[in-house]
């Protein structure tokens, strides 16, 4: 770990951003081959996949992104309330925005009750998109903290941006998964059903990219920006990822795993950042 640290340390932190959001796609393409392995998945595991992802958003949000926004608002002379409320709430916005414009369908949930604008888009690319809106957030949050630390800013550190990268990987695994076995039980191929769930997370690079970049020249958005990406990841897990784990008989798995991935991401985030 002390050299990984290390390497980012010497790493250009819009390059840091860019490999740090390259390996939580290669998680959640590792997730989606294990489609090649089996074609179909308990429901409960899933669910506890996903309780354990909407974990490690939750904590990510505070641990990752509130606190520090809370901190540099105040080191900067502004009430630490007012970014950390004003971001939250455009993020959240962001994504109900989005939720209303892109046509998508939650996972476990029948064609019927598809959001988004009317369209005839085929049951795959709606799936597909709805984990894409899961993962903009994600590779957003990563972003902006490296481009904070590029800023110099103390509250973001390299260790705070790692962490977040690997709590952020960890729970790309199950998301993977989630699209690409329900695809296989759909009646796609293997090799489809792969390309289209590690396809889901393709636009975390550039989200991290943007993020950083934007940190990086506007230096005094960078609380708003950390507020923003938590109120983008919160609204997933409450729209999105809570009720995907409540439509069978295994909520108290996916609690159970909801708790997990909380205490996983606050272990990495204050033991690194």
């Amino acid at each position: 770990m002390t050299e990984i640290l290390a390497f980012f340390e010497r790493t250009d932190p819009v390059l840091g951003a860019l490999l740090a959001t390259l390996f939580t796609w290669g998680l959640t393409a590792l997730g989606a081959s294990v489609v090649f392995l089996f074609r179909t998945m308990s429901r409960a595991v899933m669910d506890a996949m996903l309780g354990f992802t909407g974990g490690v958003m939750v904590a990510a949000s505070f641990w990752s992104l509130l606190a520090p926004s809370i901190a540099m608002a105040e080191r900067m002379n502004v009430p630490g309330w007012l970014p950390a409320s004003v971001g939250f709430a455009a993020g959240a916005l962001f994504l109900y925005g989005l939720d209303k414009v892109l046509p998508h369908l939650h996972l476990n949930f029948e064609t019927a009750t598809v959001e988004g604008v009317e369209t005839k888009w085929h049951r795959t690319t709606l799936l597909v998109l709805a984990i894409t809106l899961h993962n903009i957030p994600e590779g957003l949050a990563v972003g902006v903290l490296f481009g904070g630390v590029a800023a110099g800013l103390p509250e973001a550190t390299i260790g705070g941006a790692v962490a977040l990268a690997m709590g952020i990987g960890l729970q790309n695994f199950p998301e993977g998964m989630a699209v690409s076995m329900p695809l296989r039980r759909l009646g796609l191929s293997r090799r489809k059903s792969f390309f289209y769930g590690q396809a889901s997370a393709a636009v975390e690079p550039i989200a991290g990219v943007v993020g950083a970049m934007a940190v990086m020249y506007m230096q005094p958005i960078l609380p708003y920006a950390l507020a923003f990406a938590a109120g983008a990841m919160i609204y997933v897990v409450v729209e999105e990822v809570i009720p995907e784990t409540q439509q069978d008989q295994n909520t108290d798995l996916a609690t159970l795993g909801f708790i997990g991935g909380f205490i996983v991401m606050m272990v990495l985030d204050v033991a690194l950042g």
